[in-house]
């Protein structure tokens, strides 16, 4: 079994890899295992700050690392809360303080259309001079209320494109099958078969 860092502590990041790569010889383990602290993100766009997490958990840990720097677009607020969607409401927010902040931010306007990015970043190591850089979308719009006790993050205020079920009222495995991350995940599979990394 080969070992993978991933370059985050989050729970449903961490099961939504797993669930993805159960069938192949590849475990994914949290950072956190190797009291990997987090890196200060300070780049100004998803693949700088995934190259800059990858990079920073490789290096400690000795281990190949796959980094995810994702987040929501909302059209109506020029593409905020972007990079910073893990940090909207401040640091060390939660999920449903980040999400509330952004009903009020929405309230009254009508044009809600968003989308989710994902950025995956794997390194063979912490100095490898070609990471394979893999990026998906996930379109859809800012619903009214929270709705569904599935996922993570802004998945209760996030409408999938031609449908009416929040991101978080799916199962796993819809989700994965359309998500952002899911889309990412699978060209990151691709470009793991063509390198032989599994």
């Amino acid at each position: 079994m080969k070992k993978v860092v991933l370059a985050s502590g989050n729970k449903g990041k961490l099961k939504e890899f797993n669930e993805m790569f159960a069938e192949y010889s590849l475990s994914v383990v949290a950072q956190s295992e190797f009291q990997v602290p987090d890196v200060e993100e300070t780049g100004t766009t998803f693949v700088e700050n995934a190259i800059i997490k990858a990079r920073h958990a490789s290096a400690i840990t000795g281990l190949p690392a796959i980094a995810d720097d994702s987040g929501l677009e909302v059209d109506a607020l020029d593409g905020a809360p972007g990079i910073y969607s893990a940090r909207y409401a401040g640091v060390g927010a939660k999920d449903t303080n980040n999400w509330q902040k952004l009903l009020g931010a929405l309230d009254g306007k009508t044009e809600r259309s968003a989308r989710f990015q994902c950025v995956l970043v794997y390194m063979r190591h912490a100095k490898d001079p070609t990471p394979i850089i893999c990026q998906a979308a996930w379109e859809g719009r800012i619903g009214l209320e929270a709705r569904g006790d599935n996922g993570h993050g802004y998945d209760p205020v996030f409408i999938a494109e031609g449908g009416e079920l929040t991101a978080a009222e799916m199962s796993s495995d819809a989700k994965n099958a359309v998500s952002h991350r899911g889309k990412a995940l699978k060209a990151l599979l691709t470009e793991f078969r063509a390198k032989g990394v599994i």
